[in-house]
């Protein structure tokens, strides 16, 4: 198994790319903390205790910096940590023009700051234990694309891949690896969200389906085999990267 005997904490597990990368890590060993606003990360915990994994959840505002804290406390109570993915965000369909300051700073707070608290806090963590660790944060194809309706998103997202860079160049000397995963148009309750923020769900998912050269969106599943990738040793000269997973949006 790839990850057997390391801890991970997950966010944004309740549901998505976060719940598929949850049951992914738990099949390959890993021990697991899923931290969410959303109490249906609890119901995953469960779960994958059932099937014989270990797995507990830890109720997280990933943009408060006491529930950042309480989720790592609770890593190191359970005696290490070895993999943090940064998995949760927001996705705001507003144009430009439209957007608050305070929406669009609530938007960097969530996507962005939480990563920056977590990769900090967790780094802090992996070296008084004396040894390194794999951060993987889940970026997005909109870090180097740009639309209409998505401003304070696609800022948050250039600005993950931006640190990523920065994040693995300052822990690489710890041997703490910090890569970032780029999903496209990935079929997932935030995706039905998006489409029905357009006015017509049915026509909103036709218009996301029109972009897609593959023809298809991409699945969870696909996604959470990428961050285990990473998160593994099988991905031990991975550093600094974003690992685009976009059935080819970014390269047409």
């Amino acid at each position: 198994m790839l990850l057997e005997n390391r801890t991970a904490i997950i966010t944004g597990a309740a549901k998505g790319i976060g719940e598929a990368t949850a049951r992914r890590f738990a099949a390959e060993g890993a021990r697991l903390i899923l931290a969410d606003m959303d109490s249906r990360a609890q119901t995953v915990a469960e779960q994958i205790v059932e099937q014989g994994g270990e797995a507990v959840f830890c109720p997280c505002n990933v943009g408060r910096e006491a529930d950042v804290e309480a989720v790592l406390d609770m890593a190191v109570r359970l005696g290490d940590l070895d993999i943090v993915v940064n998995n949760a965000g927001w996705q705001l369909n507003k144009p430009l023009l439209d957007t608050s300051v305070e929406e669009f700073n609530q938007v960097l707070n969530t996507n962005l700051t939480s990563m920056f608290m977590f990769t900090k806090g967790a780094a802090k963590i992996m070296i008084a234990k004396g040894h390194g660790g794999a951060i993987v944060n889940v970026c997005s194809s909109f870090a180097v694309v740009g639309s209409p309706g998505y401003a304070a998103y696609h800022a948050s997202k250039g600005g993950v891949a931006s640190f990523t860079r920065a994040a693995a160049i300052s822990l690489m000397p710890h041997g703490i690896r910090v890569n970032a995963v780029g999903p496209g148009t990935t079929d997932t309750p935030g995706l039905r969200d998006g489409a029905r923020d357009t006015g017509n769900e049915e026509e909103g998912m036709r218009s996301f389906m029109a972009l897609q050269p593959l023809g298809r969106f991409g699945k969870p599943e696909e996604i959470a085999s990428v961050i285990t990738f990473l998160a593994s040793d099988q991905a031990s000269f991975a550093a600094g990267a974003l690992w685009m997973v976009d059935g080819g949006y970014t390269v047409i």
